[in-house]
């Protein structure tokens, strides 16, 4: 998970016209949180919550903004090392699988985790596209939304206690979490469109040591997984899943047993989404 660090800078439109909310408190977040983790939990998946606000003004990552009200509540959602056993592999056994069979499986389960809740939740996939004129570009920099949620630390070039003509080579940002350690991905954002938690406390960072921060970097340029070790994590990919992440894509059929189809991907590269 790689992109230039840059100047900050967000711009927001908002809806011309403002629905009706709904305001909590932060203990009826922290209901729907263990909500979604008693489901999520059964399949390797973890969520975390956070206000778009925090999103928006991030200090790390430029960004266009989300746009729902400051103090809209999301959660970013990641999988665990658990993930390729308890929901990856279940999903594609008996199937045929496309270009995107991960994809395909977080897509099925996150659209169960909310199926039965009474809101309105928009799903934004860290795979999600959207124009700007005439560019494409990511709808969320799942980093950000993983950084201010206290999923994962997301460490740059300020995290570096050096001097700046010496840290040239820390030009790419890379997040750790505090568990798993560089053995996790991003998966997307669940926000909920309509609940509101103006009093929502901030999660206090989980960082790591300056010798370590400095390790993770060096080790993260050399391009190998190296550097998702570094801070001792309690759990990290099977070998099966390792071996499975570096096949080829036309063979990693043949590497699940099931069969390839091009036409079976249900997952649109480039959608349109309105706001």
């Amino acid at each position: 998970m790689k992109w230039e660090r840059r100047a900050y800078n967000i711009s927001v439109k908002m809806a011309d016209s403002v629905e009706t909310c709904r305001c909590v408190e932060p203990g009826i977040v922290s209901e729907l949180q263990g909500s979604l983790s008693g489901f999520f939990s059964q399949y390797g998946f973890e969520c975390y919550p956070f206000k778009v606000c925090w999103y928006n003004y991030n200090e790390k990552v430029q960004l266009r903004g989300l746009q729902y009200d400051m103090d809209t509540v999301a959660f970013c959602v990641i999988s665990t090392p658990e993930m390729y056993g308890k929901a990856f592999k279940p999903f594609i056994h008996g199937k045929t699988i496309g270009l995107d069979p991960i994809n395909e499986c977080v897509e099925h389960y996150l659209k169960q985790a909310i199926e039965k809740l009474p809101h309105e939740i928009d799903i934004a996939h860290d795979y999600d596209y959207e124009r700007d004129n005439d560019q494409i570009k990511h709808r969320l920099i799942i980093q950000a939304a993983g950084h201010v949620s206290g999923a994962a630390y997301l460490y740059g070039r300020l995290d570096i206690n050096e001097p700046p003509q010496h840290n040239d080579k820390f030009k790419h940002g890379v997040s750790m979490h505090p568990t798993y350690g560089g053995w996790f991905a991003f998966r997307g954002a669940l926000i909920f469109k309509k609940l509101q938690c103006p009093t929502l406390p901030k999660p206090e960072p989980v960082m790591l040591t300056d010798a370590k921060i400095k390790e993770l970097f060096e080790k993260f340029n050399k391009q190998d997984d190296t550097y998702k070790d570094v801070s001792s994590p309690a759990m990290k990919y099977s070998d099966e899943q390792q071996k499975y992440l570096k096949t080829p894509t036309k063979d990693k059929a043949k590497f699940l047993g099931v069969e390839f189809n091009l036409r079976a991907s249900s997952i649109i590269k480039y959608p349109n989404f309105k706001y």
